[in-house]
């Protein structure tokens, strides 16, 4: 679609020849994504959709029964701007809610907010300088205080304050002030023009905290805090019980602002087990409603499903399964801390080592004998929306490579068939969570490293600590105390830009930050923070597409993040569950929508 014919179809929606549906939906069809999409409409004075109706035939509140969610990664806390692994950001979205969400075709939904910012409708500044957003009103916290501007406010302020050490600071940072207008409006400004001025309190890391409970614990005693294990949310289910690493307990919250919402009577969030006894809860026995994050082998859930009792639901998305190679040295301590920004990695600090091992790891098998349908062989950190997909990557198994590869640099073999130089020896440690496909996946790779002369450690974790926010375990994925790890990165927008903050300098891991930096391999690149910088300031969509892909072939040619599988959202669902699931968002994102059908 050239200028000319993208303008006439702008011409034609303000005209109303052309619904605002089908001209997003033209838009997907070359490429552009629907958020963008809708801030063109936007920028032309063409309101957003304010509402949208997700199909609902239950007419009042409760009845539904129990309603049983198997977390084979059990959750560890309750406070969503804490929550480094998923399935702590899933449990705290069952009691906390943001200003609006994200559908699966890539549309933003109101959930606090009466209707999503626009030009047409005097919220939103042409150049992304500012957002107004209308909160709803009558909306109260489960202890009845009501929920205000000041409690937006000071989520930004909480999340921002450089001791409370949130993982959501990349995503409230880049705003300079937010005014109280009245009650229910703030209007957010932002330091530069802003492209994304739909992140701040939108999505799963957008969920907002009360103010009046949490207002005493920002900065340095923000983890002392009662209600990070106990949450006082505006969501449709009321907290009753926690036991972290266990089971999550709620009820029908009788006071939810959407009417006849929610269905069932009470939640429960099981954790522990794993993926394979999960799938089979549902999919088998029909204990369970749903099983979250099936990470089981594709032969494995056909077999599930033939038992009759549930489904599989395959949901597109950005996710990615890496392998991360450490930048720094996770066996050296500086300053009482290993893997210091201080030390350098006396392996990895190579750069053929780091080629070679990119060789050594055969995505196209992995994805063949073990994820099948979920899980699709990759070389790009960005897999979708398309548009932002690059085409320059791709990825080889080759272990005669790899050999020449090390056997050139200086890596030679000894007699028992260990490479070394300089007196270091090609050992290294390979850590992931514990999980069935995550321990074959490491297999395979082990097998390939041993023909090209490397040792390797094989180490897997329980996931509950491993995707914990623990700051005194060091056997956390943060901590990164090992030389290789490998685990999912969900992205949790269908503009990928917070996704690729994971990468940039200042977001590396330390103790200084408590290990909540999202750049866990502590990978630093000037050239991938200049892009990223300039990222942040573009608004014109096909730069930005460029842009993206530049970010991402950074990233893949240095070779201390391996993109392996693009993941889709594997679930399991009870036969009658209806969860109107979204790729771009929490898989509980609609759960005040959830209902069962006789």
């Amino acid at each position: 679609m050239n200028e000319h014919e993208l303008r006439r179809a702008v011409a034609a929606v303000k005209n109303g020849r052309l619904s605002r549906r089908d001209f997003v939906q033209q838009m997907l069809a070359v490429g552009l994504t629907a958020p963008l999409a809708g801030m063109m409409l936007a920028q032309s004075g063409v309101a957003m959709a304010a509402t949208q109706a997700f199909p609902y035939k239950p007419t009042k509140a409760g009845g539904g029964g129990p309603l049983k969610l198997l977390f084979w990664q059990a959750p560890t806390l309750l406070n969503p701007h804490f929550a480094i692994g998923i399935k702590d950001q899933e449990a705290a979205r069952a009691f906390y809610e943001p200003l609006a969400g994200w559908d699966a075709e890539g549309n933003l939904v109101p959930v606090l907010a009466t209707e999503i910012p626009s030009v047409a409708n005097g919220t939103l500044a042409a150049d992304g300088t500012s957002v107004v957003w209308k909160l709803k009103p009558g909306v109260r916290w489960h202890d009845g205080e009501p929920f205000t501007a000041d409690d937006v406010i000071f989520n930004w302020q909480y999340a921002t304050h450089p001791e409370t050490s949130a993982v959501t600071i990349g995503d409230y940072k880049d705003i300079k002030a937010i005014d109280r207008i009245d009650d229910h409006t703030v209007r957010l400004v932002f330091a530069q023009p802003t492209p994304l001025w739909f992140t701040p309190f939108v999505g799963g890391r957008g969920t907002i905290i009360p103010k009046h409970l949490f207002g005493a614990y920002i900065g340095a005693k923000s983890r002392e805090a009662p209600n990070n294990l106990k949450p006082v949310g505006t969501g449709a289910y009321l907290f009753v019980d926690f036991k972290p690493g266990d089971t999550v307990t709620a009820r029908l919250n009788p006071d939810y602002h959407v009417p006849n919402r929610p269905h069932f009577d009470t939640l429960e969030i099981k954790g522990g087990g794993d993926a394979v006894s999960a799938a089979r809860a549902v999919l088998q026995t029909g204990e369970f409603d749903y099983a979250w994050n099936l990470q089981v082998e594709d032969e494995i859930l056909a077999k599930l499903e033939s038992g009759g009792q549930g489904v599989v639901e395959i949901v597109p998305t950005g996710n990615l399964e890496f392998i991360l190679l450490n930048a720094t040295d996770p066996n050296i301590e500086v300053d009482g801390e290993r893997a210091s920004l201080k030390t350098r990695h006396p392996l990895f600090s190579d750069p053929a080592v780091r080629e070679a091992v990119n060789l050594l790891i055969d995505r196209a098998s992995i994805q063949k004998f073990i994820y099948g349908r979920g899980g699709i062989a990759t070389p790009n950190c960005i897999n979708n929306p398309e548009r932002y997909r690059s085409p320059n990557m791709r990825f080889e198994f080759n272990v005669e490579k790899a050999n020449q590869i090390l056997e050139t640099a200086g890596w030679k073999k000894g007699a028992s068939g260990l490479r070394e130089k300089d007196g270091k020896p090609l050992k290294l440690v390979f850590q992931t969570s514990t999980n069935g496909p995550r321990q074959k996946n490491q297999a395979i790779i082990k097998q390939a490293f041993q023909k090209a002369g490397i040792e390797v450690e094989l180490k897997s974790i329980v996931a509950s600590v491993f995707f914990s926010s623990d700051t005194a375990n060091p056997d956390t994925a943060a901590h990164f105390y090992c030389d290789m790890e490998m685990y999912q990165m969900t992205m949790s927008s269908p503009e990928p830009q917070s996704f690729m903050s994971q990468y940039v300098s200042w977001e590396a891991a330390s103790k200084a930050n408590k290990w909540q930096g999202r750049n866990i391999a502590r990978w630093q690149n000037e050239e991938y923070d200049d892009l990223y910088k300039a990222l942040t300031r573009e608004l014109d969509p096909v730069k930005r597409a460029a842009l993206y892909i530049r970010l991402n072939d950074v990233v893949c040619a240095g070779r201390h993040v391996l993109p392996e599988l693009n993941r889709p959202r594997i679930s399991g669902i009870r036969k009658g569950l209806q969860t109107h699931s979204s790729g771009w968002d929490n898989d509980l994102w609609q759960l005040p929508n959830w209902y069962r059908e006789a």
